[in-house]
């Protein structure tokens, strides 16, 4: 890369701060929730100086205050590939696929996201990417409505098109031609009162699937959030109808533990925004809400079965009670999962990275043994992806809890791949990676 292009993860990073800023001016709930997640955060670590420093050590301390990922949809593959081409630009791959429409929502997803250390320490926004599904949509005549409508939008500039096809033919971009990238790229991700449709065309969408009409009733994939990572989701869900926000009714994923695993998440609800239709007809949409992420370790395939066990017993159990029942309950089913980070290392259920202890020079012995000696530190690696069924929860809360009239489909990896222009990352095998590199540097492994 010439020297005279600015990396990656600087572009990444700036974008990141510019789409803060902006969903800020269009959401002002989300600046008191960033002052409140700031707080419980400022807390926590006081309260916990052996946290805080093994935050520091591991380099999660620097990157907690920057963490943000949000979420849009899109509605055609010539959209999704080019948000690929797009996300390349700021070092943000696709990883995982997530099939939503087994909770009734008519998507499937990637998120991207860096992938390296060094860039995630950098900054690791993440943009978790839906793709439309318009096979669910039962009604034939309304489906090929929809398609009709979407073939005819554009959500990127020409300036933003122009950027990415420099970047791909040079190498880079300058400085200069970052910023502009930048400012021409939130464009596509702005929110727009004036929609696409008529009010009528919008009501049928609507009683589809209210996400239906989110996705194609607009000119772009607006932001719908923007979610900061804290450290104690249950104190922040607990204050936040002080703060003015409504939580929604329960904490996604799993319980609290000593032992944080995969991803917690809660939101509070969604706007009601001033919608402009064909026809000067007004009226309102809902979409965009406020969500809050509390992220633990990465499991392996074994730990994520496991998890994934319990998560089905606990819903099958669930009595739809307020959140401090499903907690207890959800805390009662996962006594099966071990909440101790040596008997997840050892067992395998959950990834670690392994460094040398303070003051140490190498490595010399059997893996066990030094661990025991205080001689090597395994970290938990932090889960930097998301769960199917915790982010149809979001999906669902904040529209309104109905499934509409959409079938309920099979995951199809291969047709979003198509539509992508790539392969999406295994999830499980960066983590693997990692693990292993970190023994390797150690010399603990050949």
């Amino acid at each position: 890369m010439s020297s005279s292009f600015v990396s990656s993860d600087e572009i990444r990073d700036r974008f990141s701060r510019a789409m803060s800023a902006m969903y800020q001016t269009e959401v002002p709930q989300y600046g008191a929730l960033l002052e409140l997640v700031e707080t419980v955060n400022r807390e926590t670590l006081e309260a916990r100086p052996e946290f805080k420093a093994s935050l520091e050590a591991r380099g999660e301390l620097e990157r907690l205050g920057v963490e943000r990922h949000g979420a849009i949809r899109v509605g055609t593959a010539e959209e999704l590939a080019t948000l690929r081409r797009l996300f390349a630009v700021m070092g943000m791959y696709p990883v995982g696929y997530y099939d939503l429409s087994e909770a009734g929502v008519p998507v499937h997803s990637t998120a991207f996201r860096p992938v390296s250390d060094a860039a995630l320490a950098r900054n690791p926004f993440r943009l978790f990417t839906s793709l439309l599904r318009l096979e669910l949509i039962e009604d034939s005549a309304l489906r090929q409505r929809a398609a009709d409508i979407l073939a005819q939008r554009d959500i990127f500039t020409p300036g933003l098109r122009e950027l990415v096809a420099a970047f791909e033919n040079e190498g880079g971009l300058t400085s200069d031609q970052a910023d502009r990238f930048v400012a021409e790229a939130l464009e596509t991700f702005r929110w727009h009162q004036h929609a696409t449709v008529d009010r009528a065309t919008y009501d049928d969408l609507h009683a589809a699937h209210r996400l239906i009409a989110d996705v194609v009733c607009f000119r772009g994939p607006h932001i719908n959030h923007l979610t900061p990572r804290t450290l104690d989701i249950d104190e922040v869900q607990r204050r936040m109808p002080a703060a003015g926000m409504a939580p929604k009714a329960v904490i996604e994923g799993p319980p609290r533990r000593q032992c944080p695993i995969l991803l917690r998440q809660t939101s509070f609800k969604a706007l009601e925004e001033l919608t402009h239709f064909r026809g000067d007809d007004i009226g309102k949409h809902t979409a965009r809400f406020g969500e809050i992420e509390q992220r633990g370790v990465a499991l392996t395939a074994r730990g994520r079965q496991l998890y994934d066990q319990l998560l089905n017993e606990a819903r099958q159990a669930a009595t739809g009670a307020d959140n401090e029942a499903h907690q207890a309950q959800l805390a009662d089913v996962f006594e099966a999962f071990p909440d101790d980070d040596t008997i997840l290392r050892r067992e395998g259920l959950a990834f670690f990275e392994y460094r040398l202890a303070p003051g140490e020079s190498q490595a010399e012995g059997k893996l066990e043994e030094l661990l025991s000696a205080g001689k090597v530190i395994a970290d938990p690696i932090t889960y930097e992806d998301f769960l199917p069924v915790s982010a149809a929860g979001i999906f669902q809360s904040n529209l309104g809890g109905e499934e509409g009239q959409v079938g309920q489909g099979n995951a199809n990896r291969e047709a979003f791949e198509e539509a992508l222009g790539a392969a999406v990352t295994d999830e499980l095998a960066l983590y693997a990676e990692r693990q292993a590199a970190s023994l390797k540097a150690l010399g603990l492994v050949g």
